[in-house]
């Protein structure tokens, strides 16, 4: 009977990203925040990650994007996640503080997980996410090039917006796999739509990865992530990182697009088909205590300009005395 309901969700939500992959978007966009250490906490591109590791977790994130170039991004991210009912049920919070330039975009999203066990050590989650987001322009930080353009806005301007998003993460002993959508309800609802630039078109977000040991020491996880937003280059990353003593991750990276169909943006052909590579460091200086550190080495257009990115984060694992962490630390 438990098999038969599992099927039948996990049909009902393909065929709702299919669904939702038909909805016409604008024919241009570009990412979301970004963060190269999303394989440490799922929950930032998939709700359904929601109490995952089996415990309480909060994690905060700094990024530093393109840091010598003007305008630059600078991204804080603060996420914490628990679980209930026997690890079956999980609840996240999401807070997003991002500035480009003039335009900050700050956001709050609220997700709920539910796990089906469909194995000994298998469990299928189906979750979804709600909150809103504020956009804002700051006039007074835009540098024009013609002081006189009756187009430019010369005060700061606010808007608000709901945000819906689901996911599907399915993850074994060894293995995991996900995939998500945010922003469901779509830019249409947005007032002023070249104020939120295209954070709020629709993003589609595919994960898989899988722990090979090496060594009773030693273990190496590979994974990757795909993204997807209408009129953008589908970017991709292909991650590897390696696991010593159960305490310290060492990896890499590679961070890069490429064009499918005619959806694409034009434009410089390194600027949008090889941009990055990430030199990655995870260390637990306690049980419940991780410190993270992320290099972005560009290695497209802007590789010339000294415009590389730092991206630090800290985890803390919020455990009971008597309890023992089961692993959170692979996925």
């Amino acid at each position: 009977m438990r098999n038969q309901l599992m099927k039948k969700l996990f049909f009902s939500s393909i065929f709702f990203f299919l669904w939702a992959a038909t909805i016409p978007l604008k024919s241009w966009s570009q990412q979301l925040p970004q963060f190269s250490q999303y394989i440490f906490n799922g929950l930032t591109i998939n709700p359904a990650y929601a109490g995952y590791k089996g415990q309480g977790y909060i994690q905060s994130t700094f990024r530093n994007q393109w840091m010598n170039f003007p305008g630059s991004p600078q991204t804080i991210s603060l996420t914490a996640d628990l679980n209930a009912n026997n690890g079956l049920v999980g609840f996240g919070v999401s807070l997003l503080s991002d500035q480009i330039g003039p335009t900050k975009t700050t956001s709050g999203i609220i997700s709920y997980a539910h796990r089906i066990q469909t194995g000994e050590d298998a469990f299928l989650s189906l979750g979804v996410g709600g909150g809103a987001s504020q956009y804002l322009f700051d006039a007074g930080l835009l540098i024009a090039k013609d002081q006189f353009d009756p187009d430019l806005p010369f005060d700061t301007q606010v808007m608000f917006t709901p945000n819906l998003n689901t996911g599907i993460f399915f993850h074994s002993t060894r293995f995991y796999a996900g995939i998500s959508a945010f922003n469901l309800v779509g830019r249409r609802t947005l007032d002023r739509e070249d104020i939120a630039l295209s954070f709020h078109d629709i993003h589609y977000f595919v994960t898989a990865g899988l722990m090979l040991p090496i060594s009773d020491v030693v273990a190496f996880k590979p994974s990757f992530l795909i993204k997807e937003v209408k009129g953008a280059p589908t970017s991709y990353d292909i991650n590897g990182m390696f696991l010593f003593l159960d305490r310290l991750w060492l990896g890499a990276s590679y961070r890069s697009s490429m064009r499918i169909g005619n959806d694409s943006v034009e434009g410089n052909f390194m600027l949008n088909n090889r941009t990055a590579l990430a030199f990655i460091v995870e260390v637990f200086v306690i049980d419940e205590l991780r410190l993270g550190y992320a290099y972005d080495k560009n290695l497209n257009a802007l590789e010339n300009y000294r415009s590389n990115s730092h991206e630090f984060s800290l985890g803390y694992y919020i455990t009971k005395k008597a309890s023992k962490v089961k692993n959170p630390r692979w996925f």
